[in-house]
């Protein structure tokens, strides 16, 4: 329920409306290609302060058995940021990008410690299939939402708004009450995970969160198929999230009307409900690396075509495509490195995890803006994508999967003889 509570985060803020409203009226006062520029370079600001933080909130997490309360503090920052974004005016991109910073830090930081506990929740058998109902459920509310949000959007008069800037406005608003009733669910009824904690550790979590990451990093060989998966999965990845967040921004930009740019989105939304739900059971068949590959095989077709779109048509073909692979990539990621993690320090690892997804994030928008800024068009940049998913299924390819879940149980074991368990 926290996937279909935060999504609401994903579609409206970070994919549908709020690029939109940022390249129209937020930065109205800018060129297109400097206001598409200008929230690429937002994105990579909050990955930034995710990536460097990620490692060590985790490991403090584990060692402090506090999953569930870092999720709440984060998700908290994400909910009050969000809400506020109600009060940008004409013009105020500064305000929308700083508080789309905290909301993005928010919403990326809660995942971490949310992430988590996937391997508590699941067994290794069950990993896919959950994560990837997780995703599912994820697209089925952020849709409903970005549906109603679309219906303020386009008849704002049937609400007694005045326009439809505003209501994209209580949009955001509709966002942060969303993100907040519906996370109640996971703290009345997820346990936290029982601590393991070495004998050779600090009382203090902050302390004990350096020692563990020292101890991860001298011991990282250990682990060498998850530091590869980690590899390939930061350069995918960060195809995946620039065409997240940067694909209606880009839309905007070369003249897409709103009711297309969010319509095709809802459309991605409520598709990746059964394609998210497939994919979790694919690997069955084709095991989970093998389907990740293929999922990257759609995304290059994407990337090229994406150069030539110039018609709403256009658009809605590429999104439709989106749709059968966005929600089974990431879904089907996480339960792969999931199953690599040991379980007693799953918050530790997810937090790698993320930096991962961070430093991904940090590289795409920022080279999706300068190239656009250069170029005068960002065309070019959506070609410049396509590097990350050739480049990081080679990579993918070469991880052992089944190795790599040996270390990890291996791990787990030296690990509770280490607590006296």
């Amino acid at each position: 329920m926290y996937d279909w509570a935060n999504s609401a985060f994903a579609t409206s803020i970070m994919a549908a409306v709020l690029p939109e409203f940022y390249s129209s009226f937020a930065g109205a006062t800018l060129d297109k290609t400097i206001a598409t520029s200008y929230w690429g370079y937002a994105n990579t600001a909050a990955m930034l302060i995710i990536a460097i933080t990620a490692p060590l909130l985790g490991a403090m997490a584990d060692h402090s058995g506090a999953k569930k309360r870092y999720l709440g503090s984060f998700a908290a920052l994400g909910i009050v940021a969000t809400a506020l974004l109600i009060g940008t005016g004409k013009g105020m991109w500064l305000y929308a990008s700083l508080l789309y910073i905290f909301g993005r830090v928010g919403f990326g930081g809660a995942n971490i410690f949310y992430d988590s506990l996937l391997p508590h929740v699941a067994d290794s058998g069950e990993m896919d299939r959950v994560s990837a109902q997780g995703y599912a459920y994820g697209y089925l509310g952020g849709g409903i939402l970005l549906a109603l949000n679309l219906l303020m959007i386009m008849k704002p008069g049937l609400f007694g708004i005045p326009d439809a800037s505003w209501a994209s406005r209580i949009s955001f608003l509709t966002v942060a009450i969303w993100w907040a009733v519906f996370s109640i669910p996971i703290f009345r009824n997820v346990s936290e995970p029982p601590t393991v904690v070495s004998r050779d550790e600090s009382t203090s979590p902050f302390v004990a969160g350096y020692q563990r990451l020292k101890r991860t990093f001298r011991n990282i060989r250990r682990f060498k198929e998850l530091v590869t998966f980690l590899v390939a999965f930061w350069l995918y990845n960060d195809g995946v999230g620039t065409i997240i967040i940067m694909a209606v921004i880009f839309g905007a930009e070369i003249g897409i009307g709103t009711t297309h740019l969010i319509g095709a989105i809802l459309m991605v939304q409520f598709l990746g409900i059964p394609f998210t739900l497939l994919f979790g059971r694919l690997p069955k068949r084709l095991g989970t690396k093998n389907s990740i590959l293929c999922a990257l095989g759609i995304y290059v077709i994407v990337t090229m075509l994406g150069y030539f779109m110039y018609k709403p048509v256009h658009f809605w073909l590429l999104a439709f495509l989106v749709s059968m692979v966005q929600g089974g990539t990431q879904a089907l990621s996480r339960s792969m490195y999931g199953s690599m993690s040991p379980p007693a320090k799953s918050a530790e690892f997810f937090g790698f995890y993320n930096v991962s997804s961070k430093f991904a994030g940090i590289i795409g928008p920022a080279l999706f803006g300068v190239i656009g800024q250069i170029t005068g068009t960002s065309r070019l940049s959506i070609i410049a994508i396509a590097v990350f998913f050739v480049a990081g299924g080679i990579i993918l390819a070469t991880v052992d999967q089944a190795r790599g879940i040996g270390a990890a149980m291996k791990e787990e074991r030296e690990e509770r003889l280490r607590a006296g368990v």
